[in-house]
């Protein structure tokens, strides 16, 4: 007896199928998100970009970083970011782009985004006629989505379309997705004092990520060894307490959401805060925000020592021990920290934070 080879389908044979699983699933409950219905279906969320489903979809080459560099092209557009509670949307143009090596930047005043490319693999460019949307969408390596940039009335129609015709790619095959690296890291100190001690040493907050790379030990991890005067759970509704008084107040605020492949930054005030259902969300002009507050399963607010003076946050976590959101006061390197974020943050928490 020989083995018989298993004959990969082809993209005709893969999108058909795709795409009836989708309409008997979207007939049934019409109301589901394209993160949701790939859920469902047990796809990720890319296959179903590149399988047409629900939407028109052209594969765009070149690779992630070159694609990225020509996003300043286009003038004002959505740019949007997420992970599955959190969503962040920001209107701006793409200014001071840096991505020429595995790790990049945008630092523009309204788009603020620090990336991670070794996991990006795939791009599209994606029209909704049922929405009336069009966009340019970028996928790691598992099909997961990392970041999308929208077409608005504000954006340069012809720069968007010279961009992607001069990416486009004709042939259309079946996507080859691959599981992202597991995380190299505990999430129990293996040595409680010695995190601590690493953690009173920090003189920049930008300090941190190699603190827990030294020890190879999960943010949550970091903080439940740190102690309550620099790392101290709180209410889980302190992400609603904080914003209401933040836009209450006009205090300027950092909203940070990310994923494996990037973090998404907000600088300003917020202004209009409306629930619907399970979501929680910032509607303003430029900026929105939606926070899936069912799936907060610890909050934190997090003191850090810098040459600047003591900087806290306030985290936000899944159950997984995944961090949805992160919050911040307004502030740049050489500045402390603002006094009424600092006591909006104190106010928060039970007992006294380090000063």
């Amino acid at each position: 007896m020989t083995e018989q080879t298993a004959i990969a389908p082809t993209y005709a044979d893969f999108a058909a199928e795709l795409q009836t699983r989708y309409a008997a699933l979207i007939a049934a409950e019409p109301k589901l998100r394209i993160r949701d219905l790939a859920d469902k279906l047990g796809v990720s969320e890319a296959a179903l970009v590149a399988a047409q489903c629900g939407v028109q979809s052209q594969p765009l080459a070149g690779g992630a970083q070159t694609l990225f560099k020509q996003l300043g092209s286009l003038g004002r557009v959505l740019a949007l970011s997420r992970n599955d509670a959190c969503v962040h949307e920001r209107h701006g143009r793409y200014e001071d782009i840096h991505a020429g090596g595995p790790v990049g930047m945008v630092l523009g005043p309204d788009i603020d985004l620090r990336l991670f490319f070794s996991c990006w693999q795939f791009a599209w460019h994606v029209t909704d006629p049922t929405h009336g949307r069009e966009s340019i969408q970028f996928f790691a390596a598992d099909g997961s989505a990392v970041h999308k940039v929208y077409r608005t009335d504000e954006t340069d129609a012809r720069a968007w379309q010279a961009l992607v015709a001069a990416f486009a790619q004709t042939e259309r095959s079946v996507p080859q997705f691959s599981a992202l690296a597991t995380l190299d890291e505990a999430h129990e100190a293996a040595d409680a004092n010695a995190v601590r001690n690493a953690w009173l040493a920090l003189d920049d907050t930008h300090a941190f990520f190699p603190m827990l790379r030294k020890f190879k030990l999960s943010r949550l991890g970091a903080l439940r060894a740190a102690g309550p005067d620099l790392a101290q759970s709180v209410d889980n509704d302190a992400v609603e307490t904080l914003l209401q008084r933040a836009a209450d107040t006009g205090l300027a605020i950092m909203c940070f959401v990310g994923n494996r492949g990037i973090v998404q930054i907000h600088s300003g005030p917020v202004q209009k805060l409306l629930r619907t259902g399970p979501w929680f969300n910032v509607l303003d002009p430029t900026f929105n925000l939606h926070l899936q507050t069912t799936a907060i399963h610890s909050s934190w607010v997090v003191n850090k020592p810098t040459r600047d003076g003591w900087v806290t946050s306030l985290e936000i976590y899944n159950a997984a021990g995944e961090l949805i959101v992160q919050f911040f006061g307004v502030r740049k390197p050489g500045q402390p920290e603002l006094p009424a974020w600092r006591a909006l943050l104190t106010d928060l928490c039970a007992q006294p934070l380090a000063a």
